[in-house]
């Protein structure tokens, strides 16, 4: 692949479960499907290592670190079809009772790249995230190569804030991948949806969130281009969807739309 070609990127929807190794089966079969079909990058929902709804102390308890076997086994498969993995991992922490909501970047030469944790957690529409999870801190944006273009994460709620989205492509992101498992209810696919196009539009970037298909999450994972048109869409079947990412058209969707150029504001971190 030369650094101007077009490079493939997928976008997998399952529902994980609190089997880890059933969820790693799925993963499997997913990332190999989506290699098949051209696939370089493929990203997984939140919670992809464990989840139960609602969310309890279970999650804590089956916390892994970053070197557990899950994230170990996210490594050899990436090896394994040379391709880079993005998913949701319920990480340990020091506190007994909660944990971390991480998302991990593993790549082909079976290293972990890149590691995220959620700073936005869902309290909101009734819920209450923060009763598990330890937020993450506000470190530098997290990023990683491939194909010629860089590779930002962040996940779910955060979406709902602009300034994260801008911050990441700020520190140089060409493609902001979103890991989610966001929950159904009344306008929140509407919501979904909404908030994937208007970050990629604002930001001229590809965005591609992944998400848990119903009866829990909205499904709708996707790949946005920069100017806003969904390229790969699913419904709310387990499945993968793959797009072709390109520095051409970031290139020419900026030189139409210069959004970033043009603004007056900066972010600030809030105290």
């Amino acid at each position: 692949m030369t650094l101007h070609e077009p490079i493939g990127v997928a976008v997998a929807q399952f529902a994980p479960t609190p089997d880890t190794d059933a969820n790693l089966a799925s993963i499997r079969s997913l990332a190999t499907s989506a290699a098949e079909r051209g696939a370089s990058v493929i990203v997984f929902p939140e919670y992809s290592s464990y989840f139960v709804n609602p969310m309890d102390d279970s999650f804590a308890r089956h916390a892994q670190s970053l070197d557990g076997p899950f994230v170990r086994s996210l490594e050899a498969l990436a090896a394994e079809l040379n391709v880079y993995i993005v998913a949701g991992l319920v990480e340990s922490t020091d506190e007994p009772h909660r944990f971390s909501n991480t998302v991990v970047a593993v790549g082909p030469a079976e290293e972990t790249i890149a590691t995220y944790r959620k700073q936005h957690l869902y309290d909101a529409f009734g819920q209450k995230e923060s009763d598990w999870v330890v937020p993450g801190a506000l470190d530098d944006p997290q990023t990683f190569e491939a194909g010629g273009l860089r590779f930002g994460l962040q996940t779910c709620y955060d979406i709902r804030f602009p300034e994260v989205t801008r911050r990441i492509v700020d520190a140089g992101a060409d493609v902001v991948l979103v890991p989610a498992e966001w929950v159904r209810g009344p306008l929140k696919e509407h919501h979904w949806r909404t908030l994937l196009t208007a970050r990629a539009i604002e930001n001229t970037v590809y965005v591609a969130g992944a998400d848990h298909p119903p009866s829990i999450g909205a499904g709708n994972s996707m790949v946005v281009d920069p100017a806003g048109v969904p390229l790969a869409t699913l419904g709310t079947q387990t499945d993968v969807a793959v797009a072709f990412v390109s520095r051409a058209n970031l290139t020419e969707t900026r030189a139409v739309n210069p959004a970033l150029q043009l603004r007056r504001f900066s972010i600030v971190e809030r105290g």
